[in-house]
């Protein structure tokens, strides 16, 4: 049985690939819309869309949308998520599932798996999930991120690099993957208790968060524990360039016939 949680929706305007991403337009409604309309078929007690934008936020209230008006100097969605759960007054014991804004395809069963995640592995401040990588381009390329897990399945590191570099087999080529690594995905997806989100944002940002663009690298640094479940299902196409636009349209399409 899923544990009561919550989602936040974080969206900002701004996008260094994409700017003004939540907006987009697939098959005639907003990505957020796409995002949100999912993110309430999955069963939290509440979903609430995120933003500092009133553009974003007039167009999420025009769809009917739960909208939290946030700061406008949150460096990530972590943090932006930890200011909806002290404005909403959420106790330090709620679930918060963190839903992307740019995942419109993310199956329902994921999020529930992050949502009930914590309840099974006390240790972890936060919970993700990952699934298998099988081609050498996703591998290599840099806006698929990588993550490196332990034997109990916390994480060891994230990063956009190929992760783990296999020496000899790269040294030879690198047009294939070594048959005796597992290359897993992490899937933009997080779940935390309020109480973890105070601790966060008391934590300066790190080096290697900057350097990487990856909010969840803040948490290994200061010691923190992230528990990541692999799953063998697909996440589904997010937005990430402008190539990805068509892909997800033709994949929400599908879902219609």
């Amino acid at each position: 049985m899923t544990s009561p949680f919550n989602i936040v929706i974080p969206a900002r305007y701004q996008s260094t690939r994409l700017p003004g991403k939540p907006l987009i337009a697939l098959l005639g409604k907003p990505m957020i819309q796409h995002v949100y309309e999912h993110a309430c078929d999955c069963g939290a007690n509440e979903v609430v869309v995120a933003t500092d934008d009133e553009r974003i936020a007039d167009v999420a209230k025009a769809f009917g949308a739960e909208v939290c008006m946030t700061r406008g100097d949150h460096p990530s969605g972590t943090e932006r998520i930890a200011e909806v759960a002290n404005l909403k007054q959420w106790s330090d014991e709620t679930m918060i599932v963190n839903v992307q804004g740019d995942e419109p395809l993310l199956p329902e069963r994921l999020v529930q798996q992050v949502a009930g995640q914590l309840n099974d592995f006390p240790d972890a401040g936060m919970a993700t999930v990952a699934t298998p990588l099988n081609d050498v381009a996703e591998v290599f390329d840099p806006n698929v991120v990588k993550v490196v897990l332990d034997h109990q399945g916390f994480a060891m590191m994230f990063s956009r690099a190929v992760l783990p570099w296999h020496r000899d087999h790269y040294a030879k080529a690198q047009v294939s993957l070594p048959a005796e690594v597992v290359y897993l995905r992490h899937i933009g997806l997080y779940g935390y208790r309020v109480s973890f989100l105070h601790q966060y944002v008391q934590w300066p940002a790190s080096p290697i968060e900057s350097i990487e663009s990856l909010e969840q690298l803040r948490v290994l640094y200061y010691g923190g524990k992230i528990h990541v479940s692999v799953t063998a299902e697909p996440p589904g196409h997010g937005v990430d360039t402008a190539d990805d636009i068509l892909k997800v349209e033709a994949a929400l399409a599908a879902l219609t016939r």
